[in-house]
């Protein structure tokens, strides 16, 4: 017996999607002179050959433009203790690297220096897919610690949590 109900209601359709939990990642580039970023929940990895990873942006981002346009983006994987990190990545855009630890490549890739993993990327492609975009990265470089991943789970960050 199944326990689906007929029809996609919006907010029905979020909650579900929100029981499954996801690692969450901060996706930045320096961009004219300044750090241009956000954080993601939809980040996975694609393929080993070539290498590439991919997250989701809404159609609506006003960082997207920006990011877009960077030579290189770097993508860490944000660690369990990165809550405050996280939110301050999905706040207003001109606070979101105020006061972080961050490296930048030559290239112009930006990462967290305290994450779980760190990926030096290029946009390999985006596809428009209904109100977000998957956007391909190819991986130039990767490194990682031995930490526990911060995890988003209906719509809250950290441990998973009951129903």
């Amino acid at each position: 017996m199944s326990n689906l109900k007929p029809g996609l209601d919006p907010v029905l359709l979020r909650a579900a999607f929100g029981t499954f939990p996801s690692g969450v990642v901060a996706v930045a580039a320096r961009v004219d002179d300044r750090v241009v970023g956000l954080a993601a929940s939809s980040f996975t990895s694609v393929s080993l050959d070539p290498p590439l990873v991919s997250f989701s942006i809404g159609t609506t981002s006003k960082t997207w433009p920006d990011l877009r346009r960077a030579t290189r983006v770097g993508v860490t994987v944000l660690a369990e203790h990165h809550d405050r990190v996280a939110r301050q990545l999905a706040g207003p855009a001109a606070d979101r690297f105020h006061g972080l630890d961050t490296t930048s490549t030559p290239e112009g890739a930006v990462t967290l220096t305290d994450g779980v993993a760190w990926f030096d990327t290029t946009i390999d492609r985006h596809i428009e897919a209904g109100d977000h975009t998957i956007v391909l990265l190819r991986l130039h470089a990767a490194s990682h610690a031995n930490h526990a991943p911060l995890i988003f789970h209906r719509s809250r960050f950290g441990l998973t949590h009951s129903a």
